[in-house]
């Protein structure tokens, strides 16, 4: 079998956690794989790219700020990606790339995995920036009652909630200081925002949510943000920024490779980088 090679592109990518997560599932399974960070900064992203294909690279997840400029070096999509307008998982045929969006499936991973019941969910939804649009997608493909997007401009949150009822779902748009004291109104709080990630306090107050009530950060570092240690202050029902990580990730193996991901290799490496 012929050695295959993988990287993920953006710019910063130092920290990257995605060779390490890859790395562990290639030992796992005994692949003949390699998985390297590649730093491509904003404006070099097609001379990027033909030197990957140069490579002969079978494979590329793509993060900030490429995932959608990527779009347009591609020569197939899945449906995901043209839903959502977004790519962040490429396969390389003979020179023949298709991109993928793996965010979607990688958010609702983590709710699949719990076996919860997401259909008919009111749902809260704080940040309208790049995942947000394949969270919306996500809730819209498992059926929620109704998603509020709250955000710290109007312009954007509206821009989201026009895309949300296009796909057929009940939604409206206020600003999160709007939010008060009406978390507990919802079956679902997601922060889909980068707040948390320097330690800075919960973007809103979680005041009145109960042990029923799911509550989701996505971002990843520290894995205990303010939100979701508030969160488990009401016993809620927490989804940590990691799991939606290694969704995408497991997701991306399989296009890849065509079969099950070793995902509790790749938890254990995923967590070992903390």
């Amino acid at each position: 079998m012929m050695s295959k090679s993988f990287a993920v592109i953006g710019d910063p990518i130092d920290h990257s956690l995605s060779p390490n997560i890859h790395s562990a599932a290639f030992r796992e399974m005994s692949l003949d794989s390699s998985y390297i960070a590649y730093r491509i900064p904003k404006g070099e992203l097609e001379e990027g790219i033909e030197g990957l294909k140069k490579i002969k690279i079978y494979g590329f997840n793509i993060t900030i700020p490429h995932k959608i400029e990527m779009m347009q070096y591609l020569d197939k999509m899945d449906e995901a990606c043209s839903l959502i307008g977004a790519v962040n998982t490429v396969t390389n045929k003979d020179g023949i790339l298709k991109g993928y969006n793996t965010d979607m499936d990688g958010f609702l991973e983590p709710l699949k995995k719990r076996k919860l019941v997401i259909a008919n969910s009111k749902v809260l939804l704080i940040g309208a920036g790049g995942a947000a649009r394949a969270i919306v997608a996500g809730f819209a493909k498992e059926k929620v009652k109704s998603i509020t997007i709250a955000n710290r401009t109007l312009e954007n949150g509206n821009r989201l909630s026009e895309f949300a009822k296009m796909i057929g779902l009940n939604s409206n748009s206020i600003e999160i200081k709007q939010v008060k004291d009406t978390a507990k109104d919802y079956d679902i709080i997601v922060n889909s925002t980068s707040v948390g990630l320097r330690n800075e306090p919960s973007i809103i107050s979680l005041q009145g949510i109960n042990e029923k009530t799911i509550v989701y950060d996505i971002v990843y570092m520290p894995m205990n943000t303010d939100f979701i240690k508030k969160a488990k202050e009401k016993n809620a029902i927490v989804i940590y920024g990691y799991e939606m990580l290694l969704g995408q990730a497991v997701r991306a193996f399989e296009i890849w490779h065509g079969v099950e991901a070793p995902y509790n290799a790749m938890k254990k490496a995923l967590l070992g980088g903390f």
